[in-house]
C-alpha cells in the first residue's frame, strides 16, 4: 500500500475527525485506501479498546465503519468526477445515515481490516456496505449513507 490514503488527501482545514483525522494526535487516523473496486483499511485496536476482556468496544467498531465510509464515499465520487483525490474543490462526506450489525463478537488483539463497497452514488450521496475481518472470520456489517458535507459545516464559512 504505497499510495497515501483517502484520509491523507484531505484539506488541512477537514482533517479533525476523530475517527479519521490526520491531524487529530488523539484520533484513531484510519487510512483507507482502493485494492481494486473495494476500499481497505487496517486497524489494531489499542488494550483500552476493550468492551469485555479479550473483546473490542462495539463504539469503535462503529467508528471504523463511519469513517471508512465516509472515506470510502469521497474517494468514489473523486472516481467518478474522473479527478485525482485530493483535487480542488475537496470533496467530503459526512454521515447521514449509519447501521451496524455485530454477527460476532470482535476479539481483541488481531488486527482488523476493514473492507468497503459502493453501492450507489446519487448526486450529492454516496452509499457504502462495509464489513469488518478479524483472524480471517466477518465479525461485522453495516452500511453508511454519506452526504458531501455541506457548505455550512465548512470552516470560514
Amino acid at each position: 500500500m504505497d499510495e497515501p490514503a483517502f484520509q491523507d488527501l484531505y484539506p488541512a482545514d477537514l482533517s479533525h475527525c476523530y475517527g479519521c483525522g490526520r491531524l487529530n494526535d488523539h484520533g484513531l487516523q484510519i487510512k483507507s485506501r482502493w485494492d481494486g473496486d473495494e476500499s481497505v483499511a487496517l486497524y489494531t485496536p489499542r488494550p483500552e479498546h476493550t468492551a469485555i476482556p479479550g473483546y473490542v468496544y462495539g463504539g469503535l467498531i462503529a467508528s471504523l465503519i463511519d469513517c471508512h465510509g465516509t472515506g470510502t464515499a469521497a474517494a468514489a465520487a473523486y472516481r467518478e468526477a474522473g479527478r485525482p483525490m485530493g483535487s480542488e474543490p475537496a470533496l467530503r462526506y459526512v454521515t447521514a445515515s449509519l447501521h451496524v450489525d455485530y454477527l460476532r463478537p470482535t476479539p481483541l488483539g488481531d488486527p482488523l481490516e476493514v473492507r468497503g463497497r459502493v453501492k450507489e452514488i446519487r448526486g450529492r450521496k454516496v452509499i457504502v456496505e462495509a464489513w469488518i475481518i478479524a483472524g480471517g472470520v466477518v465479525c461485522v456489517r453495516g452500511e453508511v449513507v454519506a452526504v458531501q458535507l455541506p457548505e455550512h459545516m465548512r470552516p470560514g464559512t
